[in-house]
């Protein structure tokens, strides 16, 4: 039974590839496969669906449904069962359609007289593409032999729509990647770019989807695992004596590089007519469907592994990838579905901008972006596909948007835009030594956010009076080990020397949530911004907080030392952290080392929890930093990563800044220093209504601190404050109206 489904495979695939070596616009080849594959599974109809959008699939040929309903009935996604297959990804063999849950009858198709039906998802590594239906009059399901025939099939089809090979007459690979396309998407860090497509890691293109010699294939096969699995032996060896559990995630790697039934598959694949390449993708694409929707964690991080090594396995076998030798463009916009801290600090500032498929406004890319000053979008969806190396791309990352291959028109505005903003620029400049003093006599103070030594120089570009807050968990995520404590001893003193007079505030290690190091075991938790993270994990493993304090001790050598701990949620994890800091103290004053000339220990207040702590707490801390970003998500039950509801809820509306007064009020009570830290700080509607509620520190990105200062300068806080109290008497929900209503009155 084995012989024949394969020999049946590979006959049908080699009748499907000497149809698509004959002349024929794209209809014309999608008619010739639905009727070769009728006729080859001695079906009474074969039909292709492909999508028209992401939301719509259209008939696009058929053998045995009525010819005029081609191109004219259309489904979407989810309706009927060829919109169920492509929804879920799965597929349906039923002897009775019409008795089928989710069935939906299409007069103008002519099936209602077909009873059997087998869909098929059209698929490449997820991406969803169409459909493949074959029915009949009999009342049948079809057999594992079909069923894997058709899955051959459709895998073909894929391959082939990838290609374009259905998109119309002349080189449609080449069509397609000809044409202007404008992909949105979410800012990561605001600015804007025009360049040229760097692809991280270049999608292969596989051409060569059919193979007349099965032995041939399986060599070439063979020695490409065997490049791939010394290649994954190299890694272990070099991490040989790190980590321990850095060394089980690669053993187990290196256990998928040299699994038995991963080979047997694409073997198999082989000898029903795939070439090696096709093969390793039919897997990919498989393994994706069977795990990628899965709940359980590990079977997902498996997964990942199993990606990478098909990615390799698919660049040795075509050479295709970063190995081509192709040279970075001088003005490299990176493009990639998403991008490790590390590989993008070796691109460094060199990069124009960057544009991924998948990432969040938090990961560690997006910090890194902002670190650099980088124009970034995230969530770009098909912009790996898309994209080209050397494609001309334009990035706008205030808007979120991506032009791709624009024409002319849309390069001469974005062109504009870009010489508007330099035009801002050159104007914040001038008042870069100049302090952020209102009309009405008040002075705020403004800080820079900051997390690599390469942030350094902005603090005196940019005019900011200190480094109100610097990341130091960036050092830990971009390595694959964790730092030794004389590393971090010498880079914090780098950045005190640095800063010179101005003040530094040191941040401690802030991990967890979206912020994961490689080297410590992961936890599957359900929701990770609400568990083991920043001070929880410091206090959990005190041995790594001690570390990092000593670090910092050392590092001051004599000099003003300020730190804070993220994410405290009630005083007695305050105390706690306090009182390592004390014990560290204690320890270098026994080894003679020189302490700080002072010491000042604060807190992030992120969780609404702690602005009802103890006046004790807010007597006893030494200042507080207002965490905006988890703040704000806290407050609203809204993930600051979910795109569905985070836009949902502003900032300025008056239940939010009613809380923000108390914590001021509180603050002022106990006379302690209170600052806001986080990504609106740095937009001026927001600074300015801030300003006016009684805060005196912001904190931002260094590229926010002109457009901040320049709002501030020539506003009087006293009648942005009356605007606010009037809307929290009247009980209306939002002050952004009104007050960016009076800005309009205002010569800006």
């Amino acid at each position: 039974m084995a012989q024949k489904r394969e020999s049946e495979s590979r006959k049908l695939l080699g009748r499907l590839r000497d149809a698509m070596a004959e002349d024929g616009d794209g209809q014309e080849r999608l008619d010739k496969i639905t009727r070769l594959i009728a006729r080859s599974m001695q079906t009474e109809v074969c039909s292709i669906y492909l999508f028209r959008d992401a939301e719509t699939l259209e008939l696009c040929a058929t053998e045995g449904l009525n010819a005029e309903s081609v191109h004219q009935t259309r489904l979407r996604l989810g309706e009927g069962l060829v919109g169920l297959v492509a929804k879920k990804s799965k597929i349906i063999n039923t002897a009775d359609a019409p008795s089928e849950h989710g069935f939906r009858f299409m007069p103008e198709t002519g099936e209602e007289i077909y009873s059997s039906f087998l869909g098929i998802p059209i698929q490449r590594l997820g991406e969803k593409l169409g459909v493949l239906v074959v029915q009949s009059k009999a009342v049948r399901l079809f057999s594992a032999d079909e069923l894997y025939a058709l899955e051959v099939v459709a895998m073909v089809l894929a391959e082939m729509t990838e290609l374009g090979a259905f998109l119309g007459e002349g080189e449609a690979l080449s069509a397609r990647h000809q044409q202007p396309v404008l992909l949105r998407g979410t800012t990561g860090q605001e600015g804007t770019a025009e360049g040229h497509v760097w692809l991280h890691e270049p999608r292969v293109v596989v051409t060569n989807v059919i193979a007349e010699d099965p032995d041939t294939e399986s060599t070439r096969l063979n020695e490409a695992v065997d490049v791939l699995r010394v290649s994954v032996d190299k890694l272990l060896a070099g991490a040989a004596g790190g980590d321990g559990e850095q060394l089980q995630v690669l053993e187990a790697y290196r256990m998928f590089a040299n699994s038995k039934g991963w080979m047997r598959r694409m073997e198999e694949d082989i000898e029903n007519g795939l070439s090696a390449e096709a093969a390793v993708e039919k897997e990919q694409t498989q393994a994706r469907r069977r795990l990628g929707q899965s709940n359980d964690a590990y079977l997902r991080e498996r997964l990942q592994d199993l990606d990478d090594l098909s990615n390799r396995l698919l660049r040795i076998l075509t050479g295709q990838g970063t190995q081509t030798g192709a040279d970075l463009p001088v003005d490299p916009v990176l493009v990639a579905r998403n991008i490790g801290p590390g590989d993008l600090l070796e691109y460094g500032r060199s990069l124009k901008g960057i544009v991924l498929e998948a990432g969040s406004v938090g990961s560690h890319a997006a910090i890194i972006a902002r670190a650099l000053a980088i124009p970034l979008v995230v969530h770009s969806e098909g912009i790996t596909r898309e994209a080209l190396n050397g494609d001309h791309i334009m990035v706008d990352g205030d808007q979120g948007i991506v032009h791709l291959r624009p024409d002319d028109t849309v390069s001469a505005a974005f062109r504009d835009k870009m010489a508007m903003q330099a035009v801002a620029q050159e104007r914040y400049s001038a008042t870069r030594d100049k302090p952020a003093m209102t009309k009405c006599g008040i002075k705020i103070d403004l800080h820079m956010n900051a997390g690599l030594m390469a942030d350094l120089p902005s603090l005196e570009g940019s005019g900011a009076e200190g480094v109100g807050l610097f990341r130091t968990e960036l050092q830990f995520l971009v390595r694959n080990k964790m730092p030794q404590r004389s590393e971090l001893s010498a880079l914090y003193s780098r950045v005190l020397d640095a800063a010179g007079e101005k003040r530094v505030v040191f941040r401690t290690l802030d991990i967890g949530s979206d912020k994961v190091l490689t080297y410590m075991k992961p936890n599957d938790e359900p929701n990770p911004a609400l568990g083991w993270r920043a001070i929880r994990v410091g206090l959990d493993k005190p041995g790594v907080m001690r570390m990092q304090l000593q670090a910092l001790l050392r590092a001051a050598a004599g000099r003003d030392l300020t730190v804070m701990f993220p994410f405290v949620a009630q005083y007695s994890e305050y105390v706690a952290a306090k009182a390592e800091m004390d014990k560290a103290m204690e320890r270098e004053r026994r080894l003679g080392h020189p302490l700080p000339k002072t010491l000042k220990i604060g807190a992030m207040l992120e969780t609404p929890s702690l602005a009802f702590a103890p006046q004790e707490f807010f007597e006893d801390v030494g200042f507080l930093s207002i965490g905006g970003n988890d703040l704000k998500q806290f407050f609203f039950a809204a993930d600051r990563e979910n795109e569905r509801v985070r836009r949902r809820y502003d900032t300025l509306s008056t239940p939010f800044l009613s809380f923000l007064q108390n914590i001021i009020a509180r603050c002022e009570t106990s006379g302690t220093p209170l600052s806001f830290c986080g990504e609106d700080a740095g937009r001026p509607i927001e600074a300015a209504c801030f300003a006016a509620i009684g805060m005196r520190s912001l904190s931002m990105r260094p590229a926010s601190i002109g457009p901040v200062k320049h709002l501030l300068r020539r506003i009087d806080l006293g009648e942005i404050r009356k605007i606010i109290d009037a809307c929290q008497e009247n009980g209306e929900q939002n002050v952004r109206k009104p007050v960016m209503d009076y800005l309009k009155t205002v010569n800006l």
